[in-house]
């Protein structure tokens, strides 16, 4: 292998062993109460989610029976992204305006006769949920041109994932801080006091004894 390759190579598996790819999760639902998943995400970042439901232990796509699910994504400060009611399978995809804890939630709509219900999800984020096919179509690009311009969005995705946790970091590194700072405030409190008690009772007792004429 020429060592040009061998850095192009590696170029691809930092880039995508850094920037978030697709996840595939099972959720088995209680038949009553509902199931949740999070995920923290920054500003800008995309979102795209397939979710199915489905009885038994393997998902059939012929299956005759299907349950009814209630689908509820919320933000961090609890506003309503996306809600379906009475659904076997459905996607929603956003753009996170707040940074944060993102929920999404299923339910069980009636009884199921107690069988086993399960939800399957396909969650994707960054350049995982872009629909590279129809970039390709719109700038009309194909080939090692179409990978360069993944890259490209993938160095983009790890430079912003890098800039979220360095103002995380900061903002961590302010709490920190200003909490030692606090803690030093009291401690210097709760030792004046101390001291100032203690002055307080020698004086006492010393006024004490003389009016005893003890001392």
């Amino acid at each position: 292998m020429k060592l040009g390759e061998a850095r192009w190579l590696w170029t691809l598996l930092i880039v995508a062993a850094a920037v978030p790819a697709a996840r595939g999760l099972w959720l088995d639902l209680p038949s009553t109460g509902s199931k949740c998943i999070s995920e923290e995400l920054h500003n800008n970042a995309v979102v795209l989610a397939d979710y199915y439901a489905f009885i038994g232990e393997d998902y059939d796509v012929n299956a005759t029976q299907t349950p009814t699910i209630t689908v509820k994504v919320t933000s961090p400060y609890g506003n309503e992204i996306h809600h379906s009611e009475k659904v076997a399978h459905g996607q929603f995809a956003f753009t996170a305006t707040e940074a944060g804890n993102y929920l999404a939630c299923f339910s069980l709509d009636g009884d199921q006769g107690g069988k086993k219900v399960t939800v399957g999800i396909d969650w994707k984020t960054g350049i995982a949920a872009k629909d590279w096919e129809t970039v390709a179509r719109k700038e009309k690009i194909e080939g090692l041109e179409l990978e360069l311009k993944k890259l490209e969005e993938a160095v983009e995705t790890i430079h912003n994932n890098l800039y979220h946790l360095v103002n995380r970091e900061a903002e961590m590194r302010e709490v920190s801080e200003s909490t030692n700072a606090r803690v030093a405030w009291y401690s210097l409190m709760a030792l004046t006091i101390c001291i100032v008690t203690s002055i307080l009772q020698v004086l006492y007792l010393r006024r004490y004894f003389r009016k005893k004429k003890l001392i």
